[in-house]
């Protein structure tokens, strides 16, 4: 959906059912006179204008800023400006002898956490059909904390983000480091505002969004993170939530803590022997090898090259502890199998200091990598951080995330020890502030999960689908992540389509027909 780069590849008790603010009981339209301190924010004005982007404001996009608390139980203190944008619908049913079709307001959220969200709009009306396009303004936001909304910058740059302890103590202990100075950083620069940015926080802004927009109810479109968002808004405000349309979702008992990351490993390497099966076949124009077991060996052989003596990629190095973020990367979507070969092929080939022009996938991630700050990868990992380090607590002793990585690498030799080391999170300073909201409700939605999704692997979406009771689950046959952007021609279109503009939800769960 946006262009792809490394940040793309970082992106997931049952708490009082609770509305309004989040800390009281919801009534099924705001009451007049409902006395909670939100009041002005409920009923500021909300000015749209022409985008600061200029590509998305020749999209059609408008955008617009929107006044929240920083603190919702001190909502005359501190507060953010929330950037939002919007794709009006296409027939508003204004007009003589016209049938009104515009239904309300579709909110959106890209996944993340962290994921700036102002350019879904018009992304997401590309993929939808033009019958939803007319019924829904479809708006974006960029959450609390990201993009133009106030963002958060802890001034990052070597980061243990998806970064492999190797096959030593000491490439671990470096890990151990490098998330202690990143927590330390982002407490030097925003301690004592930082569990501000929770996921319950956001979905508060939601809210708010919502109403100044003069909604009674919302439906929802999230992706990834965006589908804890909206259960989590689902969970707060369920008489509030009009369609709710969850696509590739994380169990929502594992959200934030080691276990989603965790999970990533066994899928991940599962993605793996999916590509080795891929490229055996073709194996006389990569020359990776004939069957899949060698072309394994080939990858792991070549990962641990590298951690032996760092591969030359022009100016850049990439190092053995650098290179499972690549192929964590890579093997996202079947779809990018040949991006995967041939990148595979350019580093072995300059291992071997052969020659040859070093891949443009490799140059604009090292890129990235290189420059932190300009490429924007600090403020994107500095925004994710807020969000997860606010919702939840990890463990604290390094040795926990040792032994972890020791048992994942007769299983997961690739990627058990980039997935299993510590984040961040473990040594922050600003405890949460509320405890997650516990998904545990009936509210109607659909749901869209690919059976095999490094990200939010299938067994985490059948938990988000134990824990919405109300919902209904499309299978995608396929590897990828983001089944509406990623897969269009699915069935998954038209459940989503039948959704979105009927409220029909299929009469059961259902299985669409292989796809690549």
């Amino acid at each position: 959906m946006r262009k792809r780069n490394v940040l793309t590849a970082l992106t997931l008790t049952f708490a009082t059912v609770a509305t309004g603010t989040g800390f009281a009981a919801s009534p099924k339209k705001p009451a007049p006179a409902q006395q909670d301190g939100l009041e002005r924010f409920r009923e500021q004005k909300v000015v749209w204008g022409a985008c600061q982007d200029e590509k998305l404001a020749a999209s059609g996009t408008e955008c617009a800023r929107v006044t929240v608390p920083l603190d919702y139980r001190a909502p005359d203190g501190r507060t953010l400006q929330i950037a939002i944008s919007r794709i009006k619908a296409r027939d508003n049913g204004k007009g003589k002898g016209k049938a009104k079709t515009r239904r309300g307001i579709l909110q959106t959220n890209p996944g993340g956490p962290g994921g700036p969200g102002l350019s879904m709009p018009a992304e997401l009306r590309e993929r939808l059909s033009p019958e939803v396009a007319a019924a829904y303004d479809i708006i974006g936001m960029d959450h609390r904390g990201v993009g133009e909304s106030n963002p958060l910058d802890c001034g990052l740059s070597r980061t243990a983000w998806i970064r492999s302890a190797g096959n030593d103590r000491a490439g671990f202990d470096e890990n151990v480091r490098l998330a202690r100075q990143d927590a330390r950083k982002c407490a030097e620069k925003y301690s004592g505002t930082l569990a501000h940015y929770s996921t319950r926080n956001i979905a508060r802004d939601v809210d708010i969004v919502r109403a100044v927009l003069g909604e009674r109810r919302t439906s929802w479109f999230g992706q990834s993170y965006g589908t804890i968002l909206g259960a989590t808004y689902a969970q707060m405000f369920p008489e509030r939530v009009d369609r709710l349309v969850l696509d590739s979702a994380p169990d929502p008992v594992k959200y934030g803590d080691m276990r989603l990351a965790q999970d990533m490993g066994p899928v991940n390497e599962k993605a793996l022997d999916e590509f080795a099966a891929w490229e055996a076949p073709r194996h006389s124009r990569y020359r990776l090898g004939a069957t899949p077991a060698a072309v394994r060996s080939t990858v792991e052989g070549l990962v641990q090259r590298a951690m032996d003596e760092p591969v030359k990629v022009g100016p850049y190095r990439v190092d053995g502890h650098e290179l499972p973020l690549f192929l964590f990367d890579l093997g996202v979507d079947a779809q990018k199998n040949t991006e995967y070969a041939e990148v595979v092929r350019n580093l072995l080939d300059a291992a071997d200091g052969k020659a040859n022009t070093p891949h443009p996938y490799l140059l604009e991630q090292l890129k990235v990598m290189s420059d932190p700050a300009g490429s924007g990868m600090s403020a994107g990992i500095s925004g994710q951080l807020a969000v997860l380090c606010a919702d939840t607590t990890m463990p604290r002793d390094p040795e926990w995330y040792w032994r972890a990585v020791e048992r994942s690498r007769a299983e997961q030799p690739v990627f058990g020890p980039a997935l299993n080391g510590p984040l961040p999170c473990a040594f922050w300073k600003d405890r949460p502030s509320e405890k997650l909201t516990e998904i545990n409700n009936k509210v109607p939605a659909l749901q869209l999960q690919a059976t095999v999704d490094t990200r939010t692997s299938y067994e985490q979406g059948l938990g988000m689908h134990r824990a919405m009771r109300g919902s209904v689950l499309v299978t995608v046959p396929t590897r990828t992540h983001a089944v509406i952007v990623s897969r269009p021609g699915t069935c998954a279109d038209k459940a989503v389509d039948d959704y979105l503009l009927r409220g029909a939800l299929p009469a059961r769960d259902i299985t669409c027909k292989p796809t690549a």
